[in-house]
């Protein structure tokens, strides 16, 4: 079975990588820019058949140059909310994916591509309808439009698909492999750091009807977003757009009070509550950013009622037993 990833070398996308060897599979081509060399760390231990430059590689896979490949993972794209620059992120995130998907179906190769729970934006409801489509940056329009390319062309839910096309709406992914993503990493991983120089964590102050640290997101654990990947690689007749969160809203303190704890625990101090954690000053309260006013979702929970509808049934991590796995593996991978 030979399978795409692109965006292979960045946090989702080598995660998809090392989940498809646990499976055997190795004949992988790996499609990423390594401009910023050092994300080559997250190719380093798994096993691919070849990597292509993403520069090379959409113009030589439409001509068929690969043979025939049996699905495309397609994670590669620019992730950052905070980008301003329309034309890039449209360029990276609209017209290649479009590209890549009229090249799939001309080849019957499977397309399973990153969507994203930007596309809701500010919605209070997380369902994948077009009525409950708002967002609020450019990042989040890419993406959509994307989705809603697609649904004009193969349906609403995708009905009309030929061959197997599945879209993930991820919610706030956190785990291993994210560390070259900078500001855009996980609070979890920004958390992890802060703690290791500082001895405390911080999180937002009061914000959009919500009181300090208590801003709610559905946090999702990379191992779920593997397995529902994988689980989808495993039934090819399933097609459609897929919120892919836990489906379960928590609250930053959340993360911020199972960070500390668990690296507390690494050094065999015991566990504190989160009021416990405020007045001894391990857990810090910031001004909330004036740049993020009115571009920020305070709150996100996935409805998972599309996922579970077409069999998916997967169990997912909540909040203190991910962020405690990714808190051991963070600590052991700074040794």
């Amino acid at each position: 079975m030979k399978i795409v990833v692109t965006g292979a070398a960045g946090f989702i996308g080598s995660n998809i990588v090392k989940g498809l060897n646990a499976k055997g599979v190795d004949d992988i081509i790996a499609v990423d820019d390594l401009t910023e060399g050092d994300k080559f760390r997250n190719l380093a231990d798994l096993q691919i058949a070849d990597y292509v430059d993403a520069d090379d590689f959409y113009d030589l896979f439409a001509k068929g140059v690969f043979g025939q490949v049996e699905a495309v993972f397609h994670e590669g794209a620019c992730s950052d909310t905070m980008e301003l620059n329309g034309k890039y992120m449209m360029d990276n995130n609209y017209t290649l994916s479009c590209k890549l998907y009229q090249a799939c179906q001309s080849q019957s190769t499977r397309l399973l591509y990153a969507s994203s729970a930007a596309t809701y934006g500010g919605s209070d409801t997380f369902s994948e309808s077009p009525e409950f489509e708002k967002p609020l940056n450019v990042y989040g329009y890419s993406k959509l439009l994307f989705d809603q390319r697609l649904r004009r062309e193969i349906g609403q839910r995708f009905e009309s698909a030929s061959v197997q096309v599945a879209g993930f709406r991820y919610f706030n992914v956190y785990g291993p492999r994210e560390q070259h993503k900078g500001r855009m990493a996980s609070v979890a991983f920004h958390q992890f750091n802060q703690y290791q120089a500082e001895g405390k964590v911080k999180l937002f102050g009061p914000y959009g009807g919500y009181g300090a640290g208590g801003q709610m997101r559905d946090f999702v654990f990379i191992d779920d977003v593997v397995a529902v990947n994988l689980w989808f690689l495993d039934h090819p007749e399933k097609s459609g757009i897929f919120n892919l969160g836990t489906g379960c809203a928590q609250p930053f303190n959340d993360v911020a009070i199972a960070v500390v704890n668990t690296l507390r625990a690494g050094q065999n101090e015991g566990a504190l509550s989160r009021d416990e954690a405020v007045r001894g000053g391990l857990i810090d309260y910031i001004d909330f950013p004036a740049a993020l006013s009115g571009k920020y979702q305070s709150y996100t929970q996935a409805d998972l009622s599309a996922l579970r509808a077409v069999g998916c049934n997967h169990a997912f991590s909540d909040v203190q037993t991910g962020v405690a796995a990714y808190m051991q593996w963070l600590s052991k991978s700074k040794k």
